[in-house]
């Protein structure tokens, strides 16, 4: 889609993502390996009692979950910035994940582009919201 053909308030469900612990130790082994997210026995002691997927992970997820709804198709040039990024509660293995986005803003730039930006809010099968961010892209009007 263009710019032009999403509208500000539009909302989208995406389809759902199971996050296995392999998942999860394989993402933080190599992007955030930090204990929580790969050493089970020292997290099991810790505040989440368990391993937890890395924020930058359930992001990554989020943003996978979105762009796999193809609704940019090949319109998207490229992703220009993101703000007001919450990671509200812990991802744990077997969790499914699913991210409704709404349309909060476009703009129209020059050279038949423009600015769309969308707020992903992203949800536990438990209808828990566990990530939101808002993410900005430029798109061919």
């Amino acid at each position: 889609m263009r710019l032009d053909e999403f509208t500000i308030g539009q909302v989208f469900k995406t389809k759902s993502l199971k996050v296995t612990k392999d998942d999860i130790m394989r993402f933080a082994g190599e992007f955030d390996p930090q204990y929580m997210h790969v050493n089970e026995e020292k997290a099991s002691k810790g505040r989440f009692n368990g391993i937890i997927s890395s924020g930058i992970q359930t992001l990554s997820i989020s943003i996978k979950l979105w762009v796999e709804e193809e609704m940019y198709g090949d319109d998207v040039i490229a992703g220009t910035e993101m703000n007001n990024i919450k990671f509200i509660k812990p991802v744990y293995p077997d969790d499914e994940l699913h991210t409704i986005v709404e349309v909060l803003d476009k703009q129209p730039k020059r050279n038949e582009l423009g600015i769309l930006t969308v707020l992903l809010s992203t949800y536990n099968h438990k209808e828990e919201k566990v990530f939101e961010g808002e993410l900005s892209v430029l798109i061919k009007q």
